[in-house]
């Protein structure tokens, strides 16, 4: 996610305005998991954090639905 010291970032943005202020938490929060280990640090990026979680979203509905 963009984050920057302006409050000019994604989670301001009037587009964004509908989503849970918690979500964003929960991929900073992670991301900050990640990059707490010195060996990943920096090397995966919100993006990638998100696509993971969507793949287990969908992973996780079709395991319930059959």
């Amino acid at each position: 996610m963009i984050v920057n010291s302006s409050g000019d970032d994604e989670r301001h943005h009037p587009d964004d305005q509908s989503l849970k202020p918690e979500g964003f938490q929960t991929i900073l929060d992670a991301k900050a998991a990640v990059d707490s280990d010195p060996q990943c640090r920096n090397k995966v990026s919100c993006a990638d954090i998100l696509a993971l979680a969507a793949r287990e979203a969908v992973f996780q509905v079709r395991a319930h639905s059959q």
